[in-house]
């Protein structure tokens, strides 16, 4: 998991670890590339929660010099406000944060085509 294997409190959750750092965590996933994670907030129609938050994982190069693609997690939380959901987000241990990263690699690659298709069945 890189630099954010062991953290002690405050910086043991994704918001905590924002607030220290200044910047996300940086992870490495499950395919051994490394990626950064970003908060994400939508509005929906739903009128009871109008917010609904998620992560995003860009996947950075292997040179580290630019995003090369990115993988997200579903909606993790919904709320009334766009603050009470990044809260939420903010409240995940980065443990949590690596775990879903991985389940969004893996989630990733079931959707891929197959590669080599049997044509003939």
């Amino acid at each position: 998991m890189g630099e954010s294997e062991n953290l002690s409190p405050p910086e043991a959750t994704l918001g905590g670890y924002f607030r220290e750092h200044q910047r996300p965590p940086a992870f490495k996933g499950s395919d051994g590339t490394p990626y950064s994670v970003s908060l994400e907030v939508e509005m929906t129609p739903n009128l009871a929660a109008p917010y609904e938050g998620y992560l995003v994982f860009p996947r950075w190069a292997a040179n580290g010099l630019g995003v090369v693609g990115h993988v997200e997690t579903p909606v993790l939380c919904r709320g009334r406000s766009r603050d009470a959901v990044l809260h939420e987000l903010g409240e995940l241990s980065i443990h949590r944060v690596k775990e879903l990263l991985d389940d969004a690699i893996r989630r990733g690659r079931d959707d891929l085509p197959d590669a080599n298709p049997d044509e003939g069945r």
